[in-house]
């Protein structure tokens, strides 16, 4: 799942801690996001909900945060449109 690249509706928001609800020390759940996880509570557009789910993620969780340039844009400058490299 690729989580707050866009605004989730009402229903995603509830599906989503119903899921980390059901696996909730069960077992592994990999979540992955563009969006610094200090921003997922606003992002979310519901505090409640944003809790309940960041509580049972973050509780024993690893948190990998990369920092940086892009690796396609720095990918992109030594290829054309078309994969090839340029000169």
């Amino acid at each position: 799942m690729i989580f707050l690249l866009t605004p989730p509706t009402e229903w995603e928001r509830r599906d989503l801690l119903e899921i980390v609800e059901d696996r909730y020390q069960s077992g592994a759940t990999v979540i992955t996001s563009q969006c610094p996880i200090g921003d997922w509570h606003s992002n979310t557009g519901d505090p409640t909900l944003a809790d309940a789910t960041c509580d049972r993620l973050f509780h024993n969780a690893y948190k990998i945060e990369l920092r940086g340039d892009s690796m396609r844009k720095n990918q992109g400058e030594s290829t054309t449109s078309h994969g090839e490299k340029s000169e």
